[in-house]
């Protein structure tokens, strides 16, 4: 199994959009996919439809100790070959505990290895901050997907990733392999044409060649988690992201 981590310091990037894309994408290829949910906000559970109240099993019951496998808490979607792990509001409460309880900032990943067998890839819908959730996807991640807003504000968020993804690969000591996806993208404005332009430059062997455009469609979840694929400029430049994502792996590296 593959884990990818979606993460972006930086909110409003399109982080959410992304994880659920790429992972639909992946399963409609034929992989067996795992999209866990990480955010306390739970953007991702919501556009699935799955209740709030009472509070779901889901993400925070695999920091309570072995009792809850992560195999267990996954459920079905409407999307053949992909389950999701749902986020619970009690996630917030995570950074507090973690001040004294050891053992925390791994919890994911063996959570993650129980379930190797069972799926090809594990994507990761990350918060928007850096904390405990999002060090722990990064501790366990084979590779770091970075969905970035072509807009010059973007460009800081990006920038704390980059860091915070160095760091946590000089604490792990194994290659941390991470992409940018521009994301958000307007051709029609100056600014939107220069952030990408200044991506690329400033990036050129992680950085996507293209962008994802503004496409309202990609706005509405009954659209993004239903049975049927979306269409739509938004969904095909998705489509197109993956196909390099794909290119750029050397599985064979990633899976050792």
């Amino acid at each position: 199994m593959l884990i990818w981590a979606i993460a972006n310091q930086k909110g409003g990037v399109g982080k959410t959009t992304t994880s659920l894309c790429l992972a639909r994408n992946l399963a409609e290829s034929g992989a067996r996919v795992l999209l866990v949910d990480l955010d306390p906000h739970s953007s991702l559970t919501r556009a699935f439809g799955v209740p709030s109240h009472p509070p779901p099993a889901g993400t925070h019951d695999i920091f309570n100790g072995p009792d809850a496998p992560l195999g267990s808490l996954a459920r079905s979607t409407a999307i053949d070959g992909l389950r999701l792990v749902a986020a619970q509001p009690a996630l917030a409460t995570l950074e507090r505990r973690g001040a004294t309880q050891p053992g925390l900032g791994l919890a994911l990943g063996r959570a993650l290895h129980g379930v190797r067998e069972g799926y090809d890839y594990a994507l990761l819908d990350c918060p928007p901050t850096l904390g405990l959730l999002m060090v722990n996807a990064l501790a366990a991640a084979d590779r770091l997907v970075i969905p970035t807003q072509t807009d010059p504000l973007a460009m800081h968020g990006l920038n704390d990733m980059v860091r915070t993804a160095d760091m946590v690969e000089r604490s792990r000591r194994r290659p941390l392999v991470r992409h940018i996806i521009p994301t958000l993208y307007d051709r029609r404005t100056r600014s939107g044409v220069k952030s990408l332009e200044l991506l690329q430059d400033c990036h050129p062997s992680h950085c996507w060649h293209k962008a994802v455009p503004m496409d309202t469609r990609l706005r509405d979840p009954l659209v993004l988690t239903a049975e049927e694929p979306p269409t739509g400029k938004g969904a095909d430049a998705y489509r197109s992201a993956l196909a390099w994502l794909l290119d750029k792996a050397d599985v064979r590296k990633e899976a050792a």
